[in-house]
């Protein structure tokens, strides 16, 4: 064969062995069906609340959080509120000085219990609420006292001065100990020596009440709330919207849940149905911490 020809052959071959891009990303509906960018953000920007379920240490999840709410933002409502599961609520004083400019991001970061990837996952979320005036929302309830719940159980809350409690949902707390996700989180509790897996659900229940309080205390008609949150206080429809619904049965709300796959053409059978729109990304994206 020509010498030429086989160069040209072997630089065709290469080119098509090499044309396509690896994705990064890809979103399904709950029932595994493939849904572009797009619609899914238009999809999403009908809903009163969004709780946008992350793996914590996923770089693209917390681009596609900054992503969505720019978009959101800018073509379907401008009327948002933001709030967060990694700030707490006894610093929503500290959280709301920041977003009126009357303390810098140092100070924020030493008053604060922000978490060790807050600067590079979280703080463009608290950027974008600065420079767009919005509302951004500390939700989750203060680690002490879910601490406190989880070797306690709820009785902890009896020790708690009115002006603690005003961190958290409205007690008693309603608890339906046999959601899937409570019951979960017993049995991995059983393999951990000195956890008590019922108060670990309690404490677990304590976060989803208090997340779900603080979204509703913070929306109006017409405002969409997009709050974000580790994916399992959102999945499978229960935690954070299982409170939501109990005190607004009528509030729309567009759960998403975010998951690793070996490969992303397909969603895997066990994360079909966990949520209203998966993101689903490969298992050896680099993580942020």
């Amino acid at each position: 064969m020509n010498k030429k020809i086989t160069i040209l052959l072997i630089t065709i071959f290469g080119l098509f062995g090499f044309k396509g891009d690896k994705a990064a990303y890809q979103i399904f509906d709950q029932n595994g069906k493939k849904v572009n960018y797009e619609k899914f953000v238009k999809k999403i920007s009908e809903a009163d609340v969004i709780l946008f379920g992350e793996l914590h240490n996923n770089p693209i999840n917390h681009w596609l959080q900054y992503e969505v709410t720019k978009d959101i933002y800018e073509k379907y409502n401008d009327f948002l509120a933001l709030g967060a599961e990694m700030y707490e609520a006894d610093n929503q004083i500290i959280i709301n000085e920041y977003l009126g400019g009357h303390i810098d991001y140092k100070l924020l970061k030493n008053e604060a219990k922000v978490w060790p990837n807050d600067e590079t996952d979280y703080l463009p979320l608290l950027d974008f609420a600065v420079r767009n005036q919005l509302t951004f929302v500390a939700t989750n309830i203060p680690r002490r006292y879910a601490r406190m719940v989880s070797q306690q159980g709820f009785k902890a809350f009896n020790h708690l001065s009115d002006e603690a409690k005003k961190y958290i949902a409205p007690l008693p707390l309603k608890y339906d100990e046999k959601l899937p996700g409570y019951v979960k989180m017993k049995k991995m509790a059983a393999h951990a020596k000195g956890m008590n897996g019922d108060f670990l659900a309690m404490a677990q229940a304590s976060k989803d009440a208090t997340m779900a309080h603080f979204i509703l205390k913070n929306w109006v008609e017409g405002r969409t709330f997009i709050h974000y949150n580790g994916a399992y206080h959102s999945n499978n429809y229960e935690g954070i919207l299982w409170y939501l619904k109990k005190a607004n049965p009528d509030l729309k709300v567009a759960t998403i849940s975010c998951v690793e796959q070996e490969k992303i053409d397909a969603l895997a059978d066990e994360n079909k149905s966990i949520a209203h729109y998966i993101i689903a990304t490969p298992e050896t994206m680099t993580k942020t911490h």
